[in-house]
Parts: C-alpha cells; sequence; structure tokens
C-alpha cells in the first residue's frame, strides 16, 4: 500500500524552538561531516560554512549589531549528493546513513527556519564525475532538478540555506565568532573522538574563523575517555576541560548519534564545582559528552529532547526504568571522580570561607553549625558577605523547619520505640532547642554590634568635611514619625540610649502631642510641641501599665557639632525637653488606654539630651547647675522645680556606654570592637 506525505503536515508537526535556530544550520554541517566520512578522507576533508548578510552595511565584527543574516552556504568535499544520497534526501524519514543516527528529518528543519533552499554538487558515478543542482521549499518539495557532466573532478556539494525567518533570525546570536564558537561546541563531540574530524571554517566577508585553531584556544586538557553500565546498557562518557572567555557552564552534554541533542548545567550539583573552577592549567569550563546506543534509539526526530522520562513516579516496575535523572546521577557520580583533586581543593576553600565568615562576622551560626550537612556549610570562596550571609540564613531557617517539625512530633513516643531510645530523642531535641536560642541570641548581640558600628559612623566628619544631619541618628534609635502601635520593638534601638526604654508602655517618635492618647491637648495651643524639624521632635515614652505613671522620658536629638545654643526654647534642647514634660503634665497625662493618671503634676521626668558638647551648650548645661562626667563627655543632675532628671549626652560617651554595656557579649561571640 502506497502512503502519500504532506510535507507541510510534517513541518507544521515539527518543533523547532526560536532557541535552536541555528540548528537547522548545524544539521547540514553534520551532514557534511559525514559526506566526508563516507568518501574516507576526514584527514583533507573541509567544509566552510559562509554567513551572508544585507548587504551596504559596515560591518563590526567585535559586537552583535550586526547586519541581519539573510542566508548561510555551506560549502564540502565529501561525496555530494550521488544518486543514493539524492535518493534518500527525497524520501522522509529514510533510513539511510541509520547507523550513523540519522533520522531522515534534517531537512524538515531547514524549511522551519528558509524558505529558499537550493543544492550543487558534484559526484562521481561509475568513473564519471556528475553535477546535480536541485531546489527546495515547502511548496513544492525537491523540484528543478538537473543533472549533467561536469569537467570538474572533485567531489563536494554546496547548500545554500537562504532566506532566514526573522523571528528565529532575532533569537540567535548573529556575531561572526559567536556563531563559530556555538558551532564548535556542537559539534565538539567530532573533535574529541578518537575518529577525527574534518577541518571547518566559518567566514563572514574578510573574516574568518577555523574551528581547529579555536578548539585549540578552548581545549584545556586531553579529553578522558570511559565506559559505564547503567540499568544494564552501556554509556560512553567523554569528559573534558574546556577553556572559554563565555558565560558557558559547567555542563552534562546528552549525544544521539554523534550530535548534541540535550545540554543541562551542572553547577552548583556537585560540592566544589562553582563557576570558576582551575587546575594546573588554569580555569576551565567542564563538560562530560554522554552517549550510547539507548540514547541513538529515543532521541526525538527534531533531536533536540528525548523520549526518556525525566523521573520515576513509582509503580511495578520503578527499579528497572532508565530515566534522565538516573542516567544524570551516575555521571554524576563519574565527574566527582574525574574532577576530584579540583573539587577538593575548591571545598576545603569553600569551607573556609564559610568557617571565617562565621568567626569574623556572624558567630551565631556557630551553634547550630553541627545540625547543617558538611555539603551545606561549602560555598564558593569568591562568593560575597551577603552571598554568603543569605546561604547561612536558609540553613538556620532549615534548622528551625526541621526543629518546629520535631517539635509536633515529640511528645509521641514511636510504635515499638524503647523508653531509653524515647528519653534520648527527647535529649536530643531539647539539645537542639537550646543551640537555636544560643544563635537567637548570638544573632541579637551581632545586631547591637553593627548598629554601634553605623552609629560611630554617622557621629563622623564626612567626606565633605560637614556632619550628618540628625534624622541618621534619630533613625537607628527609633524610625521617625511613628509610635508604638505603628512598629515593633526589634525595629528600635532604645538601648542606645537607656535599656530601661524598652519596657515602656507607650512610645512616639517625631508625633504632636495632638496625636498622643497619653494627653489630652491641642496642638494650637502647643505651637512649640508641634514644630516638625528634628529639633523640636521629641520621642516620648511611658514605662509603667500600672497606675500611677511611673515616668516619662523625653528624649532631644540635636546635629552633631551643632553650637548655636542659646537660651530659650527655640535654641536650648534642655528647655525644650523641659517644657515638652510640662506641658504633658498640664494636659491632664493619661494612660493609652484614657484611663486618667491621678496627681500627673508629680510625674517624675527623666530628659535625655543627645548632643555634642560644643561650647555653647556647655554653657547651657552650667546655667542649670548639672555637674560634669567623669569622663567629661557628658553632664547629669536633678531640676526641682520640674522634677526631672537630666542627663546630656555627648555622641562619643553614647557610642562609648553602648561598647561598654554590651563589650561583654562582643567578646564571647569573638566580634572586634573598633
Amino acid at each position: 500500500m502506497n502512503l502519500q506525505t504532506n510535507l507541510k503536515g510534517r513541518l507544521r508537526n515539527t518543533s523547532l524552538p526560536r532557541s535552536h535556530g541555528l540548528m537547522p544550520i548545524f544539521e547540514a554541517v553534520v551532514n557534511s561531516i559525514h559526506s566526508i566520512e563516507e568518501k574516507g578522507n576526514i584527514n583533507d576533508g573541509l567544509i566552510t560554512l559562509n554567513i551572508e548578510r544585507e548587504p551596504h552595511i559596515e560591518l563590526d565584527m567585535s559586537t552583535d549589531s550586526l547586519s541581519p543574516i539573510l542566508s548561510f552556504c555551506i560549502t564540502d568535499n565529501g561525496n555530494g549528493f550521488n544518486d543514493v544520497n539524492f535518493q534518500s534526501f527525497q524520501t522522509l524519514d529514510s533510513d539511510h546513513k541509520i547507523d550513523k543516527g540519522c533520522r531522515g528529518v534534517g531537512r524538515l528543519l531547514w524549511l522551519k527556519a528558509f524558505d529558499q533552499i537550493s543544492s550543487s554538487s558534484v559526484y562521481l558515478q561509475n568513473g564519471d564525475y556528475k553535477k546535480r543542482d536541485f531546489k527546495f521549499n515547502d511548496s513544492n518539495g525537491v523540484h528543478g532538478e538537473e543533472v549533467c557532466p561536469t569537467a570538474i573532478e572533485q567531489t563536494g556539494a554546496i547548500i545554500l540555506l537562504g532566506g532566514f525567518d526573522k523571528s528565529y533570525r532575532k533569537a540567535v546570536p548573529s556575531a561572526t565568532l559567536t556563531i563559530a564558537n556555538a558551532l564548535l561546541e556542537h559539534c565538539l563531540w567530532y573533535f574529541v573522538r578518537e575518529a577525527g574530524v574534518p577541518r571547518m571554517v566559518v567566514t563572514d566577508g574578510t573574516d574568518s574563523f577555523d574551528l581547529f585553531k579555536l578548539f585549540d584556544e578552548h581545549m584545556h586538557a586531553q579529553a578522558s575517555h570511559e565506559q559505564i553500565e547503567i540499568c544494564e546498557q552501556k554509556f560512553e562518557l567523554t569528559h573534558i576541560k574546556f577553556r572559554t572567555s563565555s558565560n558557558k557552564k559547567h555542563q552534562v552534554a546528552m549525544c544521539a548519534a554523534n550530535r548534541l541533542v540535550k545540554e543541562e548545567s551542572i553547577q552548583g550539583k556537585l560540592p566544589g564545582l562553582y563557576h570558576k573552577i582551575s587546575d594546573d592549567g588554569g580555569d576551565f569550563i567542564y563538560t562530560c559528552y554522554v552517549s550510547s546506543k539507548f540514547l541513538d534509539d529515543n532521541v526525538r526526530s527534531e533531536r533536540t529532547s528525548f523520549e526518556i522520562a525525566e523521573s520515576t513516579n513509582g509503580g511495578l516496575f520503578t527499579d528497572q526504568d532508565l530515566t534522565l535523572k538516573t542516567i544524570r546521577d551516575e555521571v554524576l557520580k563519574r565527574a566527582e571522580v574525574y574532577l576530584e583533586d579540583v573539587l577538593q581543593r575548591n571545598i576545603a576553600e569553600g569551607k573556609q570561607r564559610v568557617d571565617s565568615y562565621i568567626v569574623t562576622q556572624a558567630p551565631r551560626y556557630r551553634p547550630i553549625t553541627r545540625y547543617i550537612a558538611d555539603k551545606d556549610l561549602i560555598i564558593d570562596p569568591d562568593k560575597s558577605d551577603k552571598d554568603v550571609e543569605l546561604h547561612l540564613h536558609e540553613q538556620w531557617y532549615a534548622v528551625e523547619r526541621q526543629l518546629l517539625s520535631e517539635g509536633q512530633q515529640i511528645m509521641k513516643p514511636n510504635r515499638d520505640e524503647r523508653a531509653e531510645e524515647y528519653e534520648q530523642r527527647i535529649q536530643d531535641y531539647l539539645t537542639k532547642v537550646e543551640d537555636l536560642k544560643k544563635s537567637d541570641l548570638a544573632n541579637y548581640v551581632s545586631h547591637r554590634k553593627v548598629i554601634i558600628d553605623l552609629l560611630e559612623q554617622s557621629i563622623a566628619r564626612q567626606s565633605d568635611g560637614k556632619y550628618a544631619k540628625e534624622e541618621m541618628i534619630h533613625e537607628l534609635i527609633m524610625p521617625m514619625r511613628k509610635d508604638s502601635s505603628e512598629v515593633f520593638l526589634d525595629s528600635c534601638n532604645l538601648w542606645l540610649v537607656d535599656e530601661r526604654l524598652a519596657f515602656h508602655n507607650y512610645l512616639a517618635s517625631d508625633k504632636p502631642l495632638s496625636t498622643m492618647p497619653i494627653v489630652d491637648t491641642s496642638s494650637g495651643k502647643e505651637p512649640d510641641l508641634l514644630a516638625m524639624n528634628i529639633y523640636d521632635n521629641p520621642m516620648l515614652l511611658s514605662d509603667k501599665k500600672t497606675l500611677p505613671l511611673a515616668s516619662i522620658t523625653v528624649v532631644e536629638i540635636k546635629r552633631p557639632m551643632r553650637n548655636d545654643v542659646k537660651a530659650g526654647e527655640e535654641k536650648d534642647p534642655i528647655e525644650q525637653a523641659l517644657g515638652y514634660l510640662e506641658r504633658v503634665r498640664e494636659g491632664k497625662a493619661q494612660t493609652p488606654y484614657g484611663r486618667p493618671i491621678p496627681n500627673s503634676n508629680d510625674i517624675p521626668g527623666y530628659c535625655y539630651i543627645i548632643a555634642d558638647l560644643t561650647p555653647s551648650l556647655k554653657k547651657r548645661c552650667r546655667m542649670f547647675d548639672l555637674t560634669v562626667t567623669h569622663d567629661h563627655l557628658g553632664y547629669f543632675g536633678y531640676n526641682k522645680q520640674f522634677k526631672a532628671y537630666i542627663e546630656v549626652i555627648s555622641l562619643d560617651r553614647l557610642v562609648n556606654m553602648a561598647k561598654e554595656r554590651n563589650k561583654a557579649f562582643f567578646d564571647k561571640l569573638g566580634l572586634p570592637m573598633s
């Protein structure tokens, strides 16, 4: 029974992703390799791939911003289209050259990306040289054949792939060197195999790239061949080290019929296999080419993927299924052996990178490292501190998740579990809980170290000779224009001023008194308090919920080295703080829940002035009869009239006191103190 073939229907059912737009050209080159192999002249074989572009546009070969590609011309000195080869070309799904893995569908890929295809070849038939020309398109198939004798006594073929489809053209690189390197990568198997490969040249006008030279430039070491068995199927592996300046990644390349079919990045899938790896010969990219009869038998006709399951989903024959995952896992084991020396050195350096970061910058992770797998305590030593921190935080989170999961089951003894086993399991769980809490505490202390460092930087003179504005210091202590209903305590650093400030009932930063629930007053009656600049913006706190109110604290912050303090609330931060305190009392202070506070006029007040001790501020401190501190970096005293404790803290004293209070914790964690 004769069956007719619908060429356009076959094309609709043939897949060629846009990203594989160079595949038809590469397939044509591989056909030329096979033609030269059939002729038996590998050593003298020559294949030229010429790129033809739109005219009248000057080429810049160093970039991809080139004239659009119109066509590709592939020339070889192989057998040419003799009668056998031509008959095979006219037969879709031909089994001619099936021993080479050819599926007879490569020319369909030509028609997917090109609409003007022609061939001119010379072949030897019964001792005579003949020339055969024909055209090929999706409307007429093979047509316009002409055969005639020729005086040319050299066999070979010229294939012109013209009318490059714009959608494919836009999706593929256009630089000649980039195309040459891509062809080399696609045909790399032929370069490393024992049978060898014909010479191949990619040209574009006056530019020419010899793939042998590119191979010599990129090849890092001699290819290593080995054969392994996976589920009773034999696989040939070719390990190579490829020197390249591109962003190419380490990969496993699945091949079928001497063609590259599927590339998979394995970067990071082996401990120590980072983007940058090197041996005594320098940096290289690792690739393992995998081939077998099993892959040949299961490649899809368009040769862009395999008809092989990714993994098993269970079932009766799970152990017998040969999946891509199984193949990949076994290949990775061999890759790990081949790269053992390189990987071990990288692992040691990666482990040292993590250890050093934990010791010097993140001791909070130290208590949980014993619960993290060794492979997860390794990282690319070239990673930034940010990347190392993110990696360790992921591991910490995984330990915490595991702990929560164990906690759900810990109170339920397993069936047939002996008492001593259950007791040990509980003890192990409690030990892990303790270590995780140690990590939390270390994280808290490390955070304080960072805040102190930031504070110290913010009070220093900047590169322009000026000092930072008070907003920076204010934000470090407490976010501006917020109150305790809008921020978490964790986002505040009130401990910089006084540890006791963390125990408050209500807290407001840079907000008018009229908006505060602790006082009944109107903003129109209190214009000084409503001022919006940083100098006039207080933080009001009460440290107790029970009645009567324990205290009210006012913190005033002034820009570093500001020396314009004078009498009056507008210019004196001490008077301003006392004024705020008095207005709260006169406004009949109440709890945040609206309950009146008895004798609110007698509420004790604490006024903190955070400012550098410039001459003008020192003068005001003496006017209020304040006592200088032992280090001469601050003043303190009690004002009977305002029933308030006053403390003036210089910015240097603020930093020093924070360091002193936390020094023991920093020393315990091994954190350096500047």
